[in-house]
């Protein structure tokens, strides 16, 4: 895990194919489907915003590129 105690991109999609192995699974409880959902939204808010993030980094970085021209 990151040094900050939240997971790499990486990570945190490694951790999302398993909740969904997790609830594909005929013996998975309904309580544990609940807790499961509500961590697999966390991590999709998370995977989202790090996306967010390096696309805005990334329209910098070119935008840098095509000023330099």
């Amino acid at each position: 895990m990151a040094h900050n105690n939240k997971p790499t991109y990486a990570e945190a999609i490694a951790e999302l194919e398993s909740i969904v192995a997790r609830i594909q699974d005929d013996s998975c409880e309904i309580e544990t489907i609940k807790e499961l959902t509500a961590r697999a939204m966390t991590l999709l808010k998370y995977c989202k915003e790090k996306l967010f993030e390096t696309d805005e980094s990334l329209k910098k970085l070119l935008d840098e590129l095509d000023e330099g021209k």
